[in-house]
């Protein structure tokens, strides 16, 4: 493990001003950044943690970003806990914690200029969420410059997420290794998520159709995509209390639904409403003889080098 401060308490910076100044005491190379929204969890730690791992310094956020909620989201109701987030950081031996509130990222205002996540970001989450992805791009964008840091952690659950800030970050030349980890989920399998605090009892039963239909999907991938596709189809439609939005099998950087002639990395996703809860997950898996799960892709799985299926669909299908 690289050297790091003993430091019992974090470094807090609200206001550009402070963050400047706190950033100046963590000096130049080897320096992390989390991106959270606030209300973390142990998906968040192992972020954390990793970085820590890695890194000489690190630097969480924790920014509820209006950008990227639509209309008629879940803005106002989403969880704000920031002294529980502080003790995680200081748990986790953070560095420094930004702390803006959104006068401080965007000070002129909703922005006039963003990061448009192009294609990739009008389908799947995107098709569900219009706009959601400029403005995930934009606030990245916007700390990746602010706290300077040389790597960013990003969890797999949230795919499509990951594979655009790669994408951003290799088009627009940001000096950051974006780095992925692995999804947290609990013992039964369910995926970690703040929304999760939202589900009944209930709910969260119901909700477990998600990750049940991913093992079985990645059980059949031996077998090849349709049988990856059929398995997973099985165990939703046997849940009637979730309302499933998509059910992909992608290439992981073209987010092409793959034909079946494909062999090698791809991403089953699915996305689906439990209660009012809106919810998703995925797993990278390897299609093909001695193919399974995957925790993570393989640095060769996000180029633009897949295939296009025929129809070049991403379109949800058919339950």
């Amino acid at each position: 493990m690289t050297e790091t401060f003993d430091r019992t308490e974090p470094l807090v910076a609200r206001t550009r001003s402070e963050l400047t100044a706190a950033r100046a005491e963590l000096g130049d190379g080897g320096v992390a950044v989390v991106m959270t929204m606030g209300a973390l969890h142990e998906g968040h730690s192992a972020l954390i943690r990793r970085a820590r791992a890695d890194a000489r310094h690190v630097i969480v956020t924790i920014f509820l970003n209006p950008l990227q909620f639509g209309p008629r989201e879940d803005l106002s109701r989403y969880p704000r806990t920031v002294d529980s987030d502080m003790a995680i950081c200081r748990r986790e031996g953070v560095d420094l914690v930004f702390l803006p509130t959104p006068d401080v990222i965007y000070p002129e205002g909703d922005p006039g200029v963003r990061v448009s996540a192009g294609p990739l970001g009008n389908v799947l989450e995107g098709q569900a969420r219009p706009g959601h992805f400029d403005g995930v791009l934009t606030v990245v964008g916007k700390l990746l410059h602010l706290t300077g840091a040389d790597l960013a952690y990003y969890g797999q659950k949230d795919a499509q997420q990951l594979i655009l800030i790669r994408r951003m970050a290799r088009d627009l030349d940001f000096p950051v290794d974006v780095v992925a980890v692995p999804t947290v989920r609990e013992a039964d399998g369910l995926a970690l998520s703040s929304r999760n605090m939202y589900l009944t009892a209930s709910d969260r039963e119901t909700a477990l159709c998600l990750s049940r239909a991913l093992a079985a999907g990645a059980a059949a991938a031996t077998e090849g995509p349709s049988a990856v596709r059929r398995a997973a189809r099985a165990v939703l439609v046997g849940e009637p209390l979730a309302l499933i939005d998509y059910l992909v099998l992608v290439h992981p950087s073209t987010l092409e639904d793959v034909p079946e002639w494909y062999r090698g990395e791809a991403l089953l996703a699915v996305a689906g409403r439990v209660g009012t809860t809106r919810l998703i997950d995925n797993v990278p898996v390897n299609v093909g003889p001695g193919g399974g799960a995957l925790e993570i892709f393989s640095d060769a799985a996000g180029r633009d080098d897949g295939p296009s299926s025929p129809t070049g669909s991403t379109g949800p299908l058919a339950l």
